[in-house]
C-alpha cells in the first residue's frame, strides 16, 4: 500500500451487501484511504461478489477487520470520527474533516446502531436528499465516495493525481 498525505478511514460496521463493500474497497485503493470493516459481515471477504467489485485492487487497500463496534472504538477511541447517517445533525460539508479522520457507515439495510448515534450525536452527519423522494438513504457506496471526497477535497488532495 502506497503511502498519502492523509490517514483517511472508510469503517463499515456490518456490512451486509458484497457489491458495496467491493466498491467502496476500490474507492479507498484510489484515493489511498483505509478500509475497516466491523462484524458482523453478511458476506466472506472471500466471497466472489467482493472480489469482482474491487476488482485487482485489493492489493492496494489497507484493510483491517474489527471483530465488534466495541473493539474498533477501543483501538481506535483517539481518532476523530464522524457518523455517516441520515438521521445526522449536520451536513457533511459542514465539518471540518482532520487528516486522520474516521467516516463511518452503517448496514445497508438499518444504517448504525442507534444507541451508537445517540451516545456521539455531535459526530454525526449527512447527506443532504430531496424530501420530494420517499428514499430512506443513497446506496452506501455512493455515500461512501460522497464523503471520503469531501475530507479529500478539505484537506487539498494530498498527493493525489
Amino acid at each position: 500500500m502506497r503511502k498519502t498525505g492523509h490517514e483517511l478511514s472508510i469503517v463499515l460496521v456490518e456490512p451486509e451487501i458484497p457489491p458495496n463493500t467491493g466498491n467502496i474497497a476500490r474507492t479507498c485503493a484510489a484515493t489511498g484511504a483505509g478500509l475497516h470493516l466491523v462484524k458482523p459481515l453478511g458476506f466472506s471477504v472471500d466471497d466472489a461478489q467482493v472480489k469482482r467489485a474491487g476488482l485487482d485492487y485489493w492489493e492496494f487497500v489497507n484493510l483491517e477487520i474489527h471483530e465488534n463496534l466495541e473493539e474498533f472504538l477501543g483501538k481506535y477511541k483517539d481518532r476523530p470520527m464522524y457518523l455517516a447517517t441520515t438521521k445526522g445533525i449536520r451536513a457533511y460539508t459542514d465539518v471540518r474533516y482532520e487528516r486522520d479522520a474516521m467516516l463511518i457507515f452503517g448496514r445497508e439495510t438499518a444504517g448504525l446502531p442507534r444507541d451508537f448515534i445517540e451516545e456521539n450525536i455531535e459526530k454525526t452527519i449527512r447527506i443532504p436528499m430531496s424530501d420530494n423522494v420517499k428514499l430512506r438513504s443513497l446506496n452506501l457506496s455512493n455515500s461512501a465516495a460522497i464523503v471520503i471526497y469531501e475530507a479529500l477535497r478539505q484537506l487539498g488532495f494530498p498527493e493525489l493525481i
